[in-house]
């Protein structure tokens, strides 16, 4: 399973962001292989209007299966994520990418 997790720093001890759509980086977890991959989300998050789509394809391109996030996605990229049939957990804003996925692994973390 590929886990998905919203970050301001392109490492796993960075700080998740809370913002879906505005992330600047994405670091992508294959709990199978254990390999981390880091996605540069900057062009992204850095644009006015329309970031939230944007960044669900990116999640469809990563092929993420798991989204971990702090406050979610808006309703057009919820949209988009929910006909991939990604799962998403929310409440993992503001603590580092290694506890967003110790809550997870604890079920600690809102289903989206």
């Amino acid at each position: 399973m590929k886990i998905a997790f919203t970050t301001k720093e392109p490492t796993w001890d960075s700080m998740m962001e809370a913002r879906f759509g505005r992330a600047e980086y994405v670091v992508l977890y294959d709990e199978e292989s254990g390999d981390i991959t880091i996605h540069n989300n900057a062009d992204i998050a850095a644009q006015e209007h329309g970031a939230g789509p944007k960044m669900a394809q990116a999640m469809a391109d990563l092929k993420a299966d798991v989204i971990i996030t702090g406050n979610g996605p808006g309703e057009n990229a919820h949209a988009v994520l929910s006909k991939m049939g990604t799962t998403i957990f929310v409440g993992a804003g503001e603590i580092s990418v290694s506890d967003a996925y110790k809550a997870y692994q604890e079920n600690r973390l809102e289903k989206f």
